[in-house]
């Protein structure tokens, strides 16, 4: 654990996997990230700040896997009285049928890369992804960085595990509960060891890129892209009304 395990290979990375322990995977997310990923607290502190009722944000979630952010997000917006709609991309075939067939309204599922879609001259309000960096090499982590700088008008957020022995030991414990036929359990635990530490994810970050680490055990990858005539950022008290600045966090905890 003192160092990133880039030697891991994930099982559900692997194009030959089985695809019903795969789709078992896919059906454990929404559990796992409601319990792990943390995205009740990027929805409050960054994305809530920029939701109006009167103007659709539009999201793209990089990497989006079986699509539970998603649908989670636009539900959520949609409780608050808020329009959200997601695109959500990955350019895994498996993953977007799985999540094809899982419909939400406010969600669109699309089977293309950050590429294609800088390549197509698209644009969005906001990039996320979920658990995604720690699969990364370094030359798709650059690349991915550079797309989402392209696509987000306003703000990108990747958010990703914070790499630590008390994170993998209480995944070791709390995985124990979850499906044995999936890959969620050993994939989970192997996420962990690839992942960054906060000063790690720095060094590697490109210039004008924030990273904040968040307890438990998370990290965010931030880039804000502040709106034309508009001055500094923002707090999350904005009044609601056309998408503001927001206030990236502070430094954070290794």
């Amino acid at each position: 654990m003192s160092r990133r395990d880039v030697g891991l290979v994930e099982l559900m990375d692997d194009p030959a996997c089985d695809l019903d322990r795969l789709e078992r995977t896919y059906a454990a997310f929404p559990l796992v990230n409601g319990v792990v990923a943390g995205w009740g607290r990027v929805y409050r502190e960054l994305l809530r700040p920029l939701l109006s009722a009167e103007r659709t944000l539009r999201v793209l979630d990089v990497g989006s896997g079986g699509g539970d952010v998603a649908r989670w997000l636009v539900r959520r917006a949609r409780r608050d009285g808020l329009r959200l709609q997601v695109v959500a991309v990955d350019p895994d075939e498996r993953a977007h049928a799985w999540a094809s067939r899982r419909p939400e309204p406010g969600v669109e599922y699309r089977c293309v890369s950050s590429g294609e879609l800088v390549a197509a001259g698209e644009t969005f309000d906001v990039v996320i992804s979920n658990h995604v960096l720690h699969h990364l090499d370094d030359e798709a982590r650059e690349s991915v960085l550079a797309d989402s700088e392209r696509l987000a008008e306003r703000l990108v957020v990747h958010s990703d595990i914070r790499r630590a022995r008390l994170a993998y030991l209480g995944y070791w414990l709390g995985s124990l509960v979850l499906d044995r036929r999936s890959f969620v359990r050993i994939d989970g635990l192997r996420s962990i060891r690839r992942s960054f530490r906060v000063d790690e994810l720095r060094a590697v970050a490109p210039p004008g890129w924030r990273v904040v680490g968040r307890e438990p055990f998370r990290l965010w990858l931030l880039h804000e892209t502040p709106a034309p005539g508009r001055g500094g950022a923002v707090s999350e008290s904005t009044a609601a009304g056309a998408p503001q600045a927001v206030r990236l966090p502070g430094g954070g905890r290794a």
